[in-house]
């Protein structure tokens, strides 16, 4: 009967781990630029005293999905899409640098350029920082022009250039706060082939369908362990019970 509930518990444990991450997918499905999380159920033996007859299933958390979510247009001069690869560079709270695929582009009152959620945009030098202008323009390459006040469109003049980069996917991890970091701090060298789309928005790769679907499919599997668990209690009171007849 122990091994019973041990092993329904176990399922339920990790079945709400599953949850849990699928849960997230589906709460950030109109979050621009995010990257849905994966996971999957792997067998793992329950090792012990005596013979090696129970497996466990386990959830495994193997990374992101890195594949390109739709492109909304918005006419807006900051937003940005990358076309195909690639990533925005951006200060994370802690100061190091981190990517991402967010291109709802802010401008502070100082004139820092940031994203949504408030992360600094990265650029040739640092934090991109704007002079005070007439209109704004982002090229294909990240560079960014402006006119400046009182001037007209004959002079636009560059300021910076956001920094865009292409580091191997497989080595990007994926931190709390939805950004993506290289291990070990390392930080990926500005790559000139990367382009971006202005006057658009990537949207969220989460497949709302299909997490719908996964989220049911959990929810009967925790149900499913949890009768498991009430039949070993149930099993456990009517052994008792003959115990006691005997």
């Amino acid at each position: 009967m122990d091994e019973m509930i041990y092993l329904a518990m176990t399922g339920a444990r990790q079945t709400e781990y599953a949850q849990t991450i699928n849960s997230n997918n589906l709460a950030n499905a109109s979050t621009t630029g995010f990257r849905a999380d994966l996971h999957a159920f792997s067998s793992a033996p329950v090792y012990g005293p005596g013979v090696e007859t129970r497996v466990n299933a386990v959830v495994d958390s193997y990374g992101t999905d890195f594949s390109q979510g739709p492109i909304a247009s918005t006419g807006r001069d900051l937003d940005i899409a990358i076309q195909g690869e690639g990533f925005i560079a951006v200060q994370a709270p802690d100061g190091t640098e981190a990517y991402t695929r967010a291109g709802d582009l802010r401008m502070e009152p100082g004139g820092l350029l940031t994203t949504g959620a408030g992360h600094l945009v990265l650029g040739d030098g640092g934090p991109v920082a704007v002079p005070p202008q007439a209109s704004l323009l982002i090229g294909n390459d990240g560079t960014i022009s402006i006119q400046a006040l009182g001037q007209g469109p004959e002079t636009l003049s560059q300021v910076d250039r956001i920094k865009l980069v292409n580091p191997d996917v497989s080595r990007l991890q994926k931190g709390p706060d939805g950004l993506l970091r290289l291990p070990d701090g390392d930080v990926a060298a500005p790559d000139a082939g990367v382009q971006i789309t202005s006057g658009a928005l990537e949207q969220s790769n989460v497949n709302v369908a299909k997490t719908l679907v996964n989220m049911i499919e959990l929810a009967r599997q925790y149900e499913m362990q949890v009768n498991v668990m009430k039949s070993a209690e149930e099993n456990a009171d009517a052994a008792a019970s003959l115990m006691r007849l005997g």
